[in-house]
């Protein structure tokens, strides 16, 4: 459920649908599980537009295995969310498919960022985009010169890296030793105008990262340099000004797009941090939570062994999401 969409919002079904194959499972390097992702909606569009109120949408789990969560109402899952979950639900959470901390979750999430890219469409010409900076021993340069040709490329292909083939390496390496990969993600959103967002607690950085520390797996965000500016000088890494025709840009772009808690006018560049998926094949120590001892398992069940290439359009939903929160609060519009 998505509230707070002005009415009148011209929603195009098709390109939502894009984007959630994009997440969608049982791609290569994924996990096997099929899930079509199709999403029906209930409430909120008529006519193909906006009405103001909710929008309620439908996204069906068609390709469901509970039985293989049996054994996880006990067995704590090492880096899985299953003891802090017993603790606070006093075990009754819900272990099937990951209930509460599935990263099944991130499907409306995809849609609801969809669904705030269009809201956005009439009003700026945006071009968001990813690439693959780090994976296992993978790596490539972080972003000097963004374009939008660049980043419509990212944002059409599967492994958006400038080798995929070795990105598909060390995925399959993973998992034939029955293990996982993380890796890091940078993300660039072109076209918005300066002057987005607030100082201090409702920051543009504030707001985008809030969202994406609540994706599944992210255990880190960084902005522009992100920790390079740990061992930088500002004689180096300082933004210069410099008027292009009628419009303020600046040389470089070593802070994001984002200064002050405001957007700039220049692209904003943030990466993300996606640990490797904790369930693995290969056996791991851990408890017994309802007989209280140690115990030694490998988690069944279907699993990809690197999430990165899934989280990718996810990372762009949440940003999407911020994004618009903070196009609609400049605009004065409250639902």
């Amino acid at each position: 459920v998505l509230h707070g969409l002005e009415p009148g919002i011209v929603i195009d079904e098709e390109k939502i649908a894009r984007e959630m194959a994009r997440r969608a499972p049982g791609k290569k390097l994924s996990t096997p599980r099929k899930e079509a992702d199709r999403v029906r909606f209930l409430s909120g569009i008529y006519q193909g537009k906006t009405t103001g109120s909710p929008i309620c949408g439908v996204i069906e789990n068609t390709n469901t295995r509970s039985s293989d969560y049996q054994e996880l109402a006990r067995w704590m899952r090492p880096s899985h969310a299953d003891y802090p979950a017993y603790v606070k639900y006093r075990g009754f959470s819900d272990p099937r498919g990951g209930g509460h901390f599935s990263g099944r979750l991130t499907a409306p999430l995809v849609l609801a960022g969809s669904l705030c890219e269009q809201a956005m469409s009439p009003y700026m010409d945006l071009s968001f985009g990813s690439h693959i900076l780090k994976l296992g021993p993978y790596e490539e340069a972080p972003w000097q010169d963004i374009r939008r040709d660049v980043l419509s490329a990212c944002a059409g292909s599967y492994i958006p890296a400038l080798y995929p083939e070795r990105i598909e390496e060390v995925i399959e390496e993973a998992r034939s030793r029955g293990d996982s990969v993380g890796g890091k993600v940078e993300t660039a959103v072109m076209g918005l105008p300066a002057g987005l967002g607030d100082p201090l607690f409702d920051s543009l950085e504030s707001r985008l990262s809030h969202l994406l520390f609540s994706i599944p797996a992210v255990k880190g965000v960084s902005f522009g340099l992100g920790e390079a500016f740990a061992e930088s000088y500002g004689s180096k890494v300082n933004d210069a000004y410099y008027m292009d025709g009628d419009r303020v840009r600046t040389r470089t772009n070593y802070n994001g797009g984002i200064l002050g808690g405001i957007s700039t006018g220049m692209p904003i560049v943030f990466q993300s941090v996606i640990k490797p998926t904790p369930s693995i094949a290969t056996k791991q120590d851990s408890i017994d939570i309802i007989d209280q001892k140690d115990e030694r398992k490998a988690v069944g069940g279907r699993h990809d062994p690197c999430i990165l290439l899934r989280a990718i359009p996810v990372l762009e939903a949440a940003a999407k999401i911020a994004l618009y929160d903070a196009f609609k609060e400049e605009r004065g519009f409250h639902a």
